[in-house]
């Protein structure tokens, strides 16, 4: 796969990180599409001008967009109507550009400037507090976004996957380190004496073991 076709593609796409395209992320689509994986018009935040732009980088025959990936459109942001959210988190989670704030169990909020209405955090909320306004206008697709917008988008996202892999890395080592400590105690801490069951016991903290190992080895 050509990196340079990739990183172009990339840019010319609107970062909303909506995952419409198939992919997990813009970057992926990205890939794919340079690796002949994939088609140039499975992008619907970018429209039919997105993918006139990818016609363009690829050499590829202009088509139109996929319906089965969705429908162009305008812009979106999303907001939480505060009377019903419960301060579940799971919308913090969902969010790929950490563009909700709030905490466990309190209110939260969108910040608008750093939303790409990605509706990721829709079908996330228990409640159906979240709610999509127009953001654009009349303007969708590219027309609806900014190469400013979009960079801002991709930072966003790119520190909240490396932000995502460090917790994930650091909830692997601690129970890395609880796993080898039970596996150490196993027969002054068991209630068992039995050497089959024993045997089970360790099977299953070297199972755990060998997710942990696998979650902290880069892919």
């Amino acid at each position: 796969m050509p990196l340079a076709l990739a990183a172009a593609i990339d840019a010319a796409l609107p970062q909303t990180q909506c995952t419409r395209c198939g992919f997990p992320d813009c970057a992926g689509y990205a890939e794919a599409i340079a690796a002949g994986q994939a088609d140039i018009n499975q992008c619907p935040p970018g429209g039919a001008e997105g993918v006139a732009r990818l016609a363009r980088i690829t050499g590829r025959p202009t088509l139109p967009l996929n319906p089965g990936n969705g429908a162009e459109g305008p812009r979106a942001v999303a907001w939480i109507d505060e009377d019903w959210c419960i301060g579940c988190t799971l919308c913090l989670a969902a969010c790929p550009t950490d563009a909700i704030m709030g905490g466990n169990k309190r209110m939260h909020t969108v910040l608008e400037r750093w939303c790409t209405g990605c509706e990721l955090c829709v079908p996330a909320c228990p409640v159906d507090c979240i709610h999509l306004d127009n953001a654009s206008g009349d303007r969708t697709g590219w027309a609806a976004w900014s190469g400013e917008a979009a960079q801002q988008a991709r930072e966003r996202y790119v520190f909240h996957s490396y932000r995502r892999r460090q917790n994930e890395s650091e909830s692997a080592k601690r129970l890395e380190e609880k796993a080898h400590a039970r596996l150490a105690d196993l027969p002054a801490h068991s209630r068992h004496t039995d050497p089959a069951i024993l045997d089970q016991k360790r099977a299953v903290i070297e199972a755990a073991l060998a997710r942990a190992r696998a979650q902290r080895t880069p892919g």
